[in-house]
């Protein structure tokens, strides 16, 4: 029995053997391991450091770029635009001096980007078709920073044109960001381009009213607001005899600046002028004929 205890005691003595001395290559392995990390760390801290002090020279650059760009005559359209590409491109290269310092080489960089390359343009698509787009934006001048445009049915005030989006500001103060290969597909209507516009209304009034008078009345309205020009010469005829009415249109031609307050205020003094001479803007109405056959 003690003979046996004893060769099982023998065979398993390799055993702890090995066990010693894997434990002492893998204290090894860790030892060298923080021996290698303290020797590059150095490397690392200049890698941060020209990092952090990059980043903070890529804001003096953008800063002194955004008040020349203000300074300059370069139109405000292109700003954002530019801005977007400097600052991209500054930080592309604040990252290929970071990683030269860590000591890749370049080789291996221009290696990696041009094998990644392929696969980020399928994965980037929309966004390079962005950056398409803002180049097609801005050489088209379909709009500048400060219009008032319709984009695909999206109305606001061009606030800013950036390299991947184009930002307006709706009429009640939304922030929308449109991409710009939607924008360089889209429909846009540009209500700020032309310097005049024409305002359009409709005025219906009663069959019991008498039309020449009311077209009369619109007209010396038109004539006592000063925002609307005299050329080209105001229309105002009868246009149809619906149901319920006789409608007149009323077209007149504004500064485009002037618009939006010619446009309220002509509702306004015609329906008092139109109470004051008695002329009625009547509700739907249905006559009923009634046919006694007896």
């Amino acid at each position: 029995m003690n003979q046996l205890l004893t060769s099982k005691l023998e065979a398993s003595l390799p055993q702890v053997s090995d066990f010693v001395e894997n434990g002492v290559i893998k204290v090894s392995f860790f030892s060298k391991l923080w021996s290698s990390f303290l020797e590059y760390l150095p490397t690392l801290l200049i890698a941060i450091v020209v990092y952090i002090v990059g980043c903070i020279i890529n804001r003096i650059i953008m800063s002194i770029l955004s008040k020349g760009l203000e300074r300059s005559r370069i139109d405000k359209t292109v700003h954002g635009f530019l801005k977007s590409l400097v600052r991209v491109a500054l930080l592309c290269i604040i990252i290929i001096i970071v990683l030269t310092i860590l000591g890749i080489p370049m080789t291996s960089i221009i290696a990696v980007v041009g094998s990644a390359g392929i696969a980020i343009g399928l994965a980037l698509q929309s966004s390079l078709s962005n950056i398409a787009g803002g180049v097609i934006v801005l050489m088209g001048k379909n709009f500048r920073v400060g219009d008032y445009v319709s984009i695909n049915g999206t109305e606001g005030t061009v606030r800013e044109i950036t390299i991947f989006a184009t930002n307006i500001i709706s009429v009640d103060n939304k922030s929308i960001y449109i991409p710009n290969g939607t924008v360089s597909n889209a429909t846009i209507i540009n209500y700020t381009r032309e310097k005049t516009r024409r305002v359009d209304h409709i005025m219906s009034i009663s069959y019991n009213n008498d039309a020449k008078k009311a077209i009369s009345v619109i007209s010396d309205v038109i004539k006592e607001n000063n925002k609307i020009l005299s050329a080209p010469e105001p229309f105002v005829k009868i246009t149809a005899f619906s149901a319920s009415s006789i409608d007149i249109v009323v077209r007149v031609w504004v500064n485009s600046a002037d618009y939006w307050d010619v446009y309220f205020a002509l509702l306004e003094d015609i329906k008092d002028a139109f109470d004051k001479n008695g002329i009625v803007i009547p509700y739907n109405q249905l006559d009923v004929h009634i046919v006694d056959n007896e």
